[in-house]
């Protein structure tokens, strides 16, 4: 695992140890970024489910000033703040431990807004569409803003749910999918 592109292009990140995490692979990582502009001028980030941090810290790579990470394992949490630690970025950064849905909630309740949102979730073990509802409900979601899905390759998201409308999809294999969201109503 690595950063693609940006600022810290090339350096090495670590993964989380265990087999309960699926980094995403850089291939992926790549397409990702491409399919969703390959760089940025400021904006927020939030990673939910981070794992290593990796989407998160290839978005700071690339342009994004602040990023909020989010995981439950204490695992990832503390490969999460190696990897901020080793490219000396822990000021960019937010990291807490905690479930997903508390995480949208505090977030809501500081009144926080996202450019960027990364949903990787473990595979069929979270509704992408209860996610998408929190998000919505709590108006987590800037004006312009993007919701990455990452997903199993067979799982099929709605074309529009809960005041987001998909803006694309993209199969990697049968493994992974990634399906973009935008607020309805935004070219």
């Amino acid at each position: 695992m690595r950063v693609i592109s940006g600022k810290y292009k090339g350096h090495p990140l670590k993964p989380v140890p265990g087999r309960f995490t699926r980094p995403t692979t850089d291939k992926v990582k790549e397409a990702l970024f491409q399919m969703i502009g390959p760089f940025f001028d400021g904006g927020t980030c939030l990673d939910l489910f981070a794992g290593s941090g990796g989407l998160g810290i290839e978005a700071l790579s690339r342009g994004i000033e602040k990023t909020v990470f989010v995981d439950k394992h204490p695992k990832s949490i503390q490969t999460i703040y190696a990897n901020l630690k080793a490219l000396r970025i822990e000021q960019e950064a937010e990291v807490f431990r905690t479930d997903a849905f508390r995480a949208l909630k505090a977030a809501s309740k500081r009144n926080l807004s996202f450019s960027l949102i990364f949903l990787d979730p473990p595979y069929q073990k979270v509704s992408y569409e209860d996610l998408l509802e929190k998000i919505n409900t709590y108006g987590l979601l800037a004006r312009q803003g993007i919701i990455v899905c990452e997903h199993d390759g067979h799982q099929v998201l709605p074309d529009t749910y809960e005041g987001f409308k998909k803006v694309k999809t993209e199969i990697y294999g049968s493994t992974t999918a990634i399906t973009l969201y935008e607020l309805e109503g935004e070219i």
